[in-house]
């Protein structure tokens, strides 16, 4: 019997992944070799799980997917850290003043109004088909959703909390460092794992625009040789690096808020 359960009836015991979630990934690796081998698609088209699982082993054998993968993963990190950077301290500056936010708002959603894919080019021009510019990329990408949830989380801490930090005249420091950040912190991370996902979509759309290297430039190279395998497979590692991401923005906020789980036993 589960007895913190009992005494905590409100509490929603912690439950592992579910069978049905592998169910359904084999039931679509079914489905996709029945398709493959009995619908009559060429392999240009639709080549079958096995044609792509040896192109991935071809890849990996002769070093280039290795090559590609590390430069798209370069790309990805180098841009979430610099649009999280970016973000977190604009946002903020944003909470703390509604002037500043007056100000800059109009040119932020201007920003996400624009397209990704249609600015890239610019900046590949501007800045070179180099790794800046997909960093860049990365980085415009990551920096909206992470700002928003700073400034949800930063205007979400209760104000009679601020009160009693001043009353026992803390610095704006401790505030800082003692209250908001632990605070805003469950919001916060909710908006990196957003962004960490996003930033595979900055890199490989920065690859795709002009780039002589990363998953991206491999996808490129597939299509022009209509080498459908291995656009597959390097699909299937950019999705692979994108729940990497995700697990590990979701590895670090179980580190970091294991004080909600104490609070709440």
């Amino acid at each position: 019997m589960n007895w913190k359960l009992l005494l905590n009836p409100t509490r929603t015991p912690r439950r592992s992944p579910h069978w049905t979630a592998y169910a359904s990934m084999a039931a679509a690796l079914l489905g996709w070799w029945l398709i493959s081998h009995f619908a009559g698609l060429p392999a240009f088209i639709l080549p079958a799980p096995e044609q792509v699982a040896a192109r991935f082993w071809k890849a990996l054998v002769d070093g280039s997917l290795l090559l590609h993968t590390t430069a798209t993963l370069t790309e990805v990190l180098l841009g979430l850290l610099a649009g999280t950077v970016a973000a977190v301290t604009l946002g903020y500056a944003i909470a703390k003043s509604r002037l500043f936010e007056q100000l800059v708002s109009p040119y932020l959603v201007a920003t996400q109004a624009i397209p990704i894919v249609a600015i890239a080019p610019l900046l590949v021009i501007w800045f070179g088909p180099g790794i800046f510019s997909k960093v860049l990329i990365c980085a415009l990408i990551v920096f909206f959703p992470v700002l928003v949830n700073t400034v949800v989380g930063m205007r979400a801490v209760p104000r009679s909390l601020h009160d009693l930090m001043h009353s026992l005249r803390a610095t704006r420091w401790q505030i800082l460092h003692m209250l908001e950040i632990p605070a805003s912190l469950p919001v916060l991370l909710g908006g990196l794992r957003i962004g960490a996902t996003l930033s595979v979509i900055g890199a490989v759309v920065g690859e795709l625009v002009g780039s002589d290297r990363g998953l991206g430039f491999l996808v490129n190279v597939g299509r022009g040789q209509y080498d459908t395998a291995l656009v597959f497979v390097a699909v299937f590692t950019l999705i692979a690096l994108a729940l990497a991401l995700y697990g590990l923005v979701s590895f670090l906020e179980r580190k970091l808020l294991i004080w909600q789980e104490t609070f709440e036993r």
